[in-house]
C-alpha cells in the first residue's frame, strides 16, 4: 500500500513521509539511541530503538488511524465492509499463491490459483467470495513464512515506522508483497484512495486485537512483541508448532521482572500495574 502511494505521488510522498516521521518522534518526546537497555531479550537487542518507534506508531494510531477506522465502521454497512475486505484480500492473493509453491505446497498452490481465478472473475474482482462455498478455502502464506520454512531464524525483532512489529526475516516480505500486489501496477491517481481504503480495512481487522491488548496488557510493548513472535511461528508451522519450542511466555515475564527490579531497588516498592507503560 505504501509503495502505491509513493508511486502515485513521486518524490513528494517520500519527503512528506520523512517529515511526518520526524514530527511524530518529536511529539512523542522520544530520543532514539543505539544503546541496548539492560535486560533486553536476546531476540530484541534493539529494544532501545524499537520502543520509541513503537510509541510513535501508537501515537499515530490513536490520533489518526483509530478515529478514521471508527468513523468508517460507524457509517459503512457491514455488507459493504465485507465486500471491501474481500476485494483487498483478493488483490494481494498472488503473494499467497507464489509462496505456496516456494514452500513446496503444490496442491495448495493449485487450489489457491483456482480460488484467485474464481473470485477475480465470477466474484467481480474479488468483491464477492465465490470460491469458499465451492470448498476453496483461503490460506495465509507470505515470504517471511517461506524463509522460515527454508530454515532461516527469525533473527532480530524490529518495530518498523508506520508498519509495526516485524523481524529481520520478515522484512523481505514487504518487497515481495508489494510487487505481487496488483495495485502496485496501477499507474493512476485512483491508486491512492484505493490504497488508503486498504489501510483502513486492515486497521478494522486489527481493531479487536488492539482493543484486547490495550485493556489487558500491563506492558503493551512486550505483549505486542511476544504475541507477534508466537503468531508468526504459528503460521510457519501451519498451526502446529513444536511443543518443545523455546519461544514461550517466560520471555515476557522475564523481561517484565528485569524492568521492575531497578525500580524496586530504588524505591523499595512494587510498581503499580495501573501506571501507563510503553
Amino acid at each position: 500500500m505504501a509503495n502505491a502511494i509513493v508511486k502515485a505521488n513521486g518524490n513528494a510522498a517520500i519527503l512528506w513521509w520523512a517529515i511526518g516521521w520526524s514530527v511524530c518522534i518529536a511529539l512523542t518526546g522520544c530520543a532514539v539511541t543505539p544503546s541496548v537497555e539492560p535486560g533486553a531479550a536476546d531476540h530484541d537487542p534493539l529494544e532501545s530503538v524499537n520502543r520509541p518507534i513503537y510509541r510513535a506508531n501508537d501515537f499515530l494510531d490513536r490520533t489518526i488511524a483509530k478515529p478514521v477506522t471508527a468513523a468508517y465502521v460507524a457509517y459503512t454497512p457491514q455488507p459493504v465492509q465485507n465486500s471491501v475486505s474481500n476485494f483487498f484480500d483478493n488483490l494481494v492473493y498472488p503473494s499467497v499463491i507464489l509462496n505456496d509453491f516456494l514452500q513446496g505446497k503444490g496442491s495448495q498452490g493449485l487450489d489457491d490459483s483456482t480460488r484467485f481465478f474464481v473470485n477475480s472473475t465470477f466474484g467481480f474482482l474479488g468483491i464477492w467470495d465465490m470460491a469458499t462455498p465451492l470448498g476453496l478455502e483461503a490460506h495465509d502464506e507470505d515470504f517471511g513464512q517461506t524463509l522460515g520454512v527454508w530454515g532461516m531464524d527469525e533473527s532480530i525483532y524490529l518495530v518498523l515506522p508506520f508498519i509495526g512489529p516485524s523481524t529481520v526475516r520478515d522484512v523481505p516480505n514487504l518487497g515481495v508483497t508489494t510487487v505481487t500486489n496488483i495495485l502496485f501496477y496501477v499507474n493512476s491517481p485512483v491508486a491512492v484512495p484505493i490504497a488508503l481504503l486498504g489501510f483502513i480495512d486492515q486497521r478494522v481487522k486489527l481493531d479487536e486485537a488492539v482493543t484486547y491488548r490495550d485493556s489487558t496488557a500491563v506492558e503493551p510493548y512486550l505483549f505486542t512483541r511476544e504475541a507477534y513472535r508466537h503468531h508468526r511461528r504459528f503460521l510457519i508451522y501451519d498451526g502446529n508448532p513444536p511443543i518443545d519450542d523455546d519461544l514461550s511466555l517466560d520471555d515476557l515475564f522475564d523481561d517484565l521482572d528485569a524492568e521492575d527490579e531497578p525500580l524496586q531497588e530504588k524505591t523499595g516498592k512494587v510498581p503499580d500495574s495501573s501506571d501507563p507503560k510503553n
